[in-house]
């Protein structure tokens, strides 16, 4: 569910940027709201996906991308061996240890974007077959890229969670509202 994202104070793109980042986590948060753990683990469907696993998802994601940014390796890297590890939660992780994290990634997002000298400023795309060779992007671009990479999976969380009991992002925006 779409919620309104308040209007940026004028000239101040990195605020907007940030503020629909954000937006985008809160639909993922949301779908977690009033699960067991076993119901976050659990796979509804034929896909992969839990929302545990959505959510260490995201916040992994999150973190590689300011940290390559930054010019420092992310501190998980994936690769076709380890990919799908990304999408589970393992071991004692747990969905409050991840939303943690999260909390902590957000954090850091928000003060290496404050912080920059220029959204114009850019970095080098990792050598990953799918990224052009020599490819550089823009510290807008990467906002952007969090707001497209954040949306997609918090539709996910939407589909999955209504699969798990029902509730609908309407029902649960009015439960995080109430609590």
């Amino acid at each position: 569910m779409v919620e309104h994202v308040a209007s940026e104070t004028s000239g101040d793109e990195r605020g907007a940027l940030l503020a629909f980042i954000e937006d985008q986590r809160g639909g993922v948060r949301r779908s977690l709201l009033g699960l067991t753990e076993e119901q976050a683990r659990s796979r509804p469907s034929a896909s992969e996906l839990s929302l545990g696993g959505l959510l260490k998802h995201v916040a992994e994601v999150e973190h590689g991308w300011v940290a390559r940014a930054r010019r420092e390796p992310p501190a998980v890297r994936r690769d076709e061996s380890n990919w799908h590890e990304s999408f589970r939660l393992a071991g004692d992780e747990t969905v409050a240890s991840q939303l943690a994290r999260w909390e902590q990634v957000a954090a850091e997002t928000e003060e290496f974007i404050r912080s920059a000298p220029s959204l114009d400023d850019t970095f080098p795309l990792p050598p990953d077959p799918w990224f052009p060779p020599e490819g550089r992007v823009s510290l807008r671009w990467l906002c952007l890229h969090l707001i497209r990479e954040t949306a997609r999976h918090a539709g996910h969380a939407d589909i999955i969670r209504e699969s798990l009991d029902g509730k609908t992002a309407f029902e649960l925006v009015a439960l995080e509202q109430a609590g």
